[in-house]
């Protein structure tokens, strides 16, 4: 948006019931910076339904808000859209689980990013613009996983319900469950894991570690759902807080870190034979609540992910029923597959990664450290 030579008239939409005058400013006229709209409130320029307004008054729905020609005081620029390959917008679309009027509801995939980062230029927020309709605002991220966790990760529509959302996690109403596959099996079978988390020195931020004294509060719900003898587990994990890494750092503390969590687990952390060496957490179900629309109703949002392939194939492997878990889907929901369906395609998947792994031993076998392998 550029500025403007004319005195320009908005109405107030219900997304912004409640925001603070300043803010509004910031969601809709980017480019005019704040030492711009405290001048003109001070001025008396800004009007609100026609009288004066301050910086940190709060709108409300419905009323008319006056802004003066001009404002071109901030460095801060819209994004511009970028193009997207036919590619990308094929991805896009299959992730999407859900559309609501508020929210768009996606099953990332492991090994996708949430957002971009140093030598990152693949992820999810980078999609983001295959979602815009029209006039419409871009989508926008209001939580993250982890680039090797897979799952439910929600985008809201607009800057109204984004930050609708944000109090919702931050607030802990939001009700997220994740599925791990981890190894052993716990002592107790449910309860809660109550361990401070904090950066580990040395490793620059990208490692968290259990600090009782100077760690933050954090807190996971575990259940054990089912066992594989003494060999794995299949847990249902309810966050109550939110640190970074949470999940894993409370499994691995525990004395069970989650099935390929190399970082947290190190080498314990692999199960031997065809089980794949890819992460197995997933955010299996989102519950939240979105924003209230003008008549005062709001929408519940209620998602379930899929598991991704190689999840479901160890599941399958171990012998674990997905139907056992409250944050499996409804009968009618999940496709039926007989007991001998389950059954060949675990096998077929032990053979392919069988297969997969015997061309590896073979390459390490021609190879040495600093030469080339030898051509078959």
């Amino acid at each position: 948006m550029t500025p403007s030579d004319e005195v320009r008239l908005f109405t107030v939409e219900v997304d912004d019931d409640g925001i603070r005058l300043d803010r509004w400013f910031k969601r809709h006229l980017p480019q005019i910076g704040f030492g711009t709209v405290s001048k003109w409130a001070r001025t008396g320029q800004i009007r609100v339904d026609g009288g004066r307004a301050k910086p940190d008054d709060r709108l409300r729905q419905g009323q008319e808000l006056r802004v003066p020609p001009g404002g071109a005081s901030s460095h801060r620029q819209e994004r511009k859209q970028r193009e997207l390959s036919a590619q990308e917008r094929a991805l896009a679309e299959d992730l999407v689980i859900l559309r609501t009027k508020s929210a768009i509801v996606l099953n990332k995939p492991p090994g996708l990013a949430t957002q971009g980062g140093t030598k990152t230029t693949r992820h999810v927020d980078g999609l983001l613009d295959a979602y815009v309709e029209g006039d419409a605002p871009r989508p926008r991220l209001v939580h993250r996983l982890d680039k090797d966790t897979s799952g439910v990760l929600l985008v809201a529509r607009t800057p109204g319900s984004a930050a609708s959302y944000s109090k919702r996690f931050a607030g802990r109403s939001a009700k997220k469950i994740y599925w791990a596959l981890v190894i052993g099996v716990p002592e107790v079978s449910e309860g809660v894991i109550d361990a401070a988390l904090a950066k580990q020195p040395g490793t620059g931020g990208e490692k968290m570690h259990v600090d009782p004294d100077g760690g933050q509060p954090a807190k996971t719900r575990y259940r054990v759902i089912e066992r594989a003898g003494n060999r794995a587990a299949w847990l249902e994990l309810e966050p109550l807080t939110g640190r970074t890494h949470q999940l894993r750092v409370h499994c691995a503390a525990m004395g069970n870190p989650i099935v390929g969590d190399g970082k947290y687990g190190g080498q314990d952390a692999f199960l031997t034979g065809s089980i794949s060496r890819k992460m197995h957490l997933h955010a299996r179900r989102l519950i939240i609540s979105g924003p209230k629309d003008e008549n005062g109703r709001g929408e519940k949002i209620d998602a379930t992910a899929d598991l991704p392939e190689h999840f479901a194939a160890s599941m399958e492997q171990l012998g674990f029923d997905p139907g056992l878990s409250d944050a499996s889907p409804t009968p009618e929901e999940a496709p039926e597959r007989s007991r001998a369906e389950k059954k060949q395609a675990a096998r077929q998947h032990a053979k392919q990664y069988r297969k997969a792994r015997r061309g590896e031993r073979r390459s390490r076998a021609t190879s040495k450290p600093g030469q080339p392998g030898k051509k078959r």
